[in-house]
């Protein structure tokens, strides 16, 4: 059962002046899994009519990883870019196959465009609503989802992407330059994401203020000094600031 919401640590957050926030995307504003599963399904389906043995290849869960796996290890540069390691994950399948590996790009934009395909969690939209009316909100990701494709961009003063920028979460820098995004200190930025470690420590780390949105209920492992607030939801996230 998710703790209540914890009033006194709002206010303490609202007392320290938050003038932005930054905000992670994939498992934070959609769950992530059920896009990546939907968008390799429609590549498999492309992959079977333009380059059927590469098809062939890539038909269980194990395969796709392995390949991914192999790039990883060969492509260390693009380690924290996401799509150029589909894109080469593609390109080597094709080749082990036999088949074009010029149809590496056409592949990766069909798997892009579909993941771009997300199913907003039910507290997401009314949340950015509200966000968006009271503070500029910077998207902050090591994902590839763009906000403005997604159709979230109104709410949005500025995007900071990991595989544009070239670090990612939880590396000081990315926050950094997040809150230089949103042109104020990292002192007055609040970020809000899921996961314990790349958001919430990370964030913490950067000198920012973190809200941990934990919505399984999961207990804080980390070590160190746990996030002044954690939220079982974005609903909640929006009553506590709204009375903190």
């Amino acid at each position: 059962m998710h703790a209540p919401l914890d009033s006194n640590a709002f206010s303490g957050i609202r007392a320290r002046g938050i003038r932005a926030i930054t905000l992670d995307l994939d498992d934070t504003l959609w769950p992530i899994w059920p896009t990546i599963e939907r968008a390799e399904r429609v590549l498999l389906q492309w992959l079977q009519t333009h380059a059927p043995a590469t098809a062939q290849s890539l038909q269980t869960q194990t395969a796709v990883r392995a390949v991914r796996t192999e790039i990883v290890g060969l492509r260390p540069d693009l380690a924290h870019d996401l799509n150029g390691l589909r894109r080469e994950s593609i390109r080597l399948a094709l080749t082990r196959a036999s088949d074009d590996p010029s149809l590496a790009e056409t592949a990766f934009d069909v798997f892009f465009a579909e993941r771009q395909r997300v199913e907003l969690y039910e507290d997401a939209l009314p949340a950015l609503e509200f966000l968006a009316a009271r503070w500029p909100l910077v998207a902050l990701s090591n994902g590839t989802a763009d906000v403005n494709v997604v159709g979230l961009g109104r709410f949005f003063h500025a995007s900071i992407s990991a595989h544009r920028v070239g670090v990612a979460k939880p590396d000081p820098r990315i926050f950094a330059l997040a809150a230089q995004a949103a042109g104020v200190p990292a002192e007055n930025v609040l970020h809000v994401g899921d996961d314990a470690l790349l958001d919430a420590r990370g964030a913490m780390d950067a000198g920012m203020h973190a809200v941990w949105l934990n919505r399984a209920g999961v207990d804080w492992a980390h070590g160190g000094a746990s996030p002044s607030v954690t939220v079982a939801s974005l609903a909640q996230l929006c009553q506590g600031l709204a009375e903190g």
